[in-house]
């Protein structure tokens, strides 16, 4: 009996200790495992001008424990060496703040004249799980021809062309293999950083190789069948892992489906309906007289790229002539004209005392670098090179809009009113465009004449995007921590949150105030208006609308002209109403823009209806910026009545 309740009781011991031993184990393990970790962490080695390598990269020889193999260097010759793709590169920079490594082919060392050992193209980077989040990517493609061609967009190689045989030329950001001239052949293809100028440009390319951006990350998301995901778009670039789930497996199947018939759609376009088009263009181009080569050149060279391409100081100031030509200064910088090397009008406007960082500045490009819109002033380039900041817009050869409507005294109106109407759905449009057709939602907050554009044809552009925002579509409203905007334009909500939420709405109000300047030529405060009761021109609208029988004291005018008139003061009240949720989305200001005066309602009048001063006086607990007396809130809301201009249109 006894042996058994030692038996048992030993068992009892040796349990327990076990329970105490083991939670040790994994212990002294796991510290075991991070300290390994941070030793391959730590390691360090250098190699000729490349020091202090360390986790990721590792060179060849080191201590197992160093680095990931994955990014494994070598050294030779004091020259950091890595290969890539087939091809060997020298290591010219590791930024392990930025996660990018700068590599140059070993051909293009001390300026020789060589084709790239290998070539490489962006999906050889792409699909390289280990090198991800490239913000800039282009290529050059090399090619053998058997003879010259005559085509700007290829730059000739002397150095390796042969004598009346052969002749190299490159092609910026050539990736297809089909479009090379006839008598070429394809021979291999490098990224670069930007798109080169002349023959000498490119051995200055070539020369400083390109860079790369490392993701350890994203190579582990694809080792683990995982999907790799971009959290922010700033550097250093951070990743997500992410796993497949059923929608997005449908949806890759929806994609490949769509594929297949675009191509399937593709093939029967090419061998039937394109060669009829082809015949029945050639015939009407038999018929008529034969117009210039140069029309199509030019056509060509003004194409632009989808998404803006970035550019160093020194590009900008050969293509403004060291900033000869100012066309005008703001309170962001100074806007000058330029052109591109294919003689492309161009507006680089230099920022200057700018509040933004300077990744904030790339990423606000970024977004609205892609908005294209016929009534949105397309962003073409950008320049982020130390303190310098700069934009480069299409050149709109009709300046803005308030030059237009704004004139002295005595001068007759610029635009009938079909162009004002036109003018006014135009830029209506291209609001709807910003606030409904992005990825975002984007606040423009200064929206004025001065910020419509005008091109050849007199077609409206927004512009001027540095005091924009943006949030999300399914966000109703946005917090700000500062007012912004121009006085005159400002909504209420800017001032005082007890008016509403910032929104969409906020760009509504602003753009009411700029129709009825439109209409009546002239700034809504006019402190030398003739009679006092138009000194606040909105006012002075709604009265007369309203109590005077809609007689406007238009002369000279017939009555489509009079119910366009009336049309745009009528929508400009509703769009200025000082509650945000009365006043109607841009969307509906379109259509009421296009629809009929018959079925446009006269709003509520204004509160803000006559600029005098005002009782109120409040401090908001839920803004950064407090407006304590009825005067300041006045002043931002009717500008400064010094500032007058001449009635144009209303009399």
């Amino acid at each position: 009996m006894r042996s058994g309740k030692s038996e048992g009781g030993g068992a009892l011991i040796a349990f327990s200790s076990l329970l105490i031993i083991i939670p040790f184990f994994i212990i002294q393990t796991q510290a075991a495992a991070r300290s390994l970790l941070l030793e391959s962490k730590y390691c360090s080695s250098s190699c000729g001008d490349i020091q202090n390598i360390t986790y990721p990269f590792r060179l060849k020889g080191d201590p197992i424990i160093c680095g990931d193999p994955d990014y494994e260097l070598s050294c030779e010759k004091d020259k950091t060496i890595m290969n890539f793709h087939s091809g060997m590169y020298y290591v010219k920079n590791i930024s392990y703040a930025m996660r990018t490594i700068r590599l140059v082919d070993v051909n293009f060392t001390n300026g020789t004249c060589n084709l790239p050992s290998a070539s490489l193209s962006s999906d050889d980077v792409r699909n390289d799980y280990r090198y991800q989040g490239l913000l800039f990517f282009s290529s050059i493609s090399f090619v053998n021809c058997s003879a010259t061609i005559n085509d700007p967009t290829y730059i000739i190689l002397p150095c390796l062309s042969r004598g009346n045989t052969s002749y190299v030329y490159v092609k910026f950001d050539s990736e297809s293999l089909y479009d090379v001239p006839v008598g070429c052949s394809y021979l291999s293809m490098i990224p670069v950083d930007r798109k080169p100028i002349n023959t000498d440009d490119v051995k200055k390319l070539l020369a400083a190789g390109f860079e790369l951006g490392w993701s350890v990350e994203c190579r582990n998301c694809h080792l683990s069948n995982q999907t790799c995901s971009l959290s922010a778009f700033e550097y250093p670039l951070d990743y997500y892992c992410s796993k497949d789930n059923l929608v997005e497996a449908i949806l890759k199947v929806v994609v490949s489906v769509l594929v297949l018939l675009f191509w399937v759609i593709a093939l029967i376009a090419r061998f039937i309906i394109t060669p009829l088009v082809v015949i029945v263009f050639l015939i009407h181009k038999y018929r008529k007289e034969r117009k210039p080569v140069d029309r199509v050149e030019n056509f060509l060279r003004n194409q632009q790229s989808l998404m803006p391409k970035r550019y160093s100081y020194n590009d900008l100031m050969a293509m403004t002539n060291h900033f000869k030509d100012q066309l005008g200064k703001g309170g962001f910088g100074s806007v000058y004209k330029g052109h591109l090397p294919g003689g492309f009008l161009i507006a680089v406007k230099m920022l200057e005392n700018t509040k933004f960082s300077a990744q904030e500045f790339i990423n606000e490009v970024s977004t609205i670098g892609r908005i294209h819109h016929v009534n949105v002033v397309q962003l073409l380039g950008f320049c982020s090179e130390g303190s310098y900041r700069g934009l480069v817009y299409e050149y709109m050869p009709n300046g803005s809009l308030d030059k237009h409507i704004f004139s002295k005294e005595g001068k007759t109106q610029s635009f009938t009113w079909e162009k004002l109407l036109e003018i006014a759905l135009g830029t209506a449009r291209g609001i709807e465009y910003l606030h409904c057709g992005c990825d975002v939602c984007i606040l423009h907050f200064d929206i004025k004449p001065h910020n419509v554009l005008l091109d050849q044809n007199f077609v409206p552009k927004v512009a001027d995007f540095g005091l924009a925002k943006f949030y999300p579509k399914e966000y109703n409203a946005m917090s700000m921590s500062t007012t912004r905007g121009t006085i005159g334009y400002i909504a209420p909500e800017l001032i005082s949150r007890n008016f509403g939420a910032v929104s969409s709405k906020s760009d509504v109000y602003s753009f009411g105030m700029l129709l009825l300047e439109m209409a009546g030529g002239r700034k809504n405060v006019d402190a030398k208006a003739k009679s006092s009761s138009k000194v606040y021109f909105p006012s002075w609208v709604y009265d007369h609308l309203t109590v005077g029988g809609g007689d406007l004291e238009l002369v000279n005018v017939c009555e489509i002209e009079i119910e366009i008139a009336k049309k745009l003061c009528i929508v400009g009240l509703w769009c200025i109403q000082v509650k945000a949720s009365d006043r109607p989305s841009m969307i509906r200001v379109v259509e009421m823009l296009e629809g009929s005066i018959d079925d446009l309602q006269m709003p509520p009048k204004p509160l803000w209806s006559s600029p005098q001063r005002l009782s109120v006086q409040e401090t908001q607990s839920n803004a950064s910026t407090d407006w304590q007396t009825s005067e300041s809130m006045e002043e931002c809301l009717y500008g400064d009545n010094n500032n007058v201009y001449s009635h144009q249109y209303i009399v």
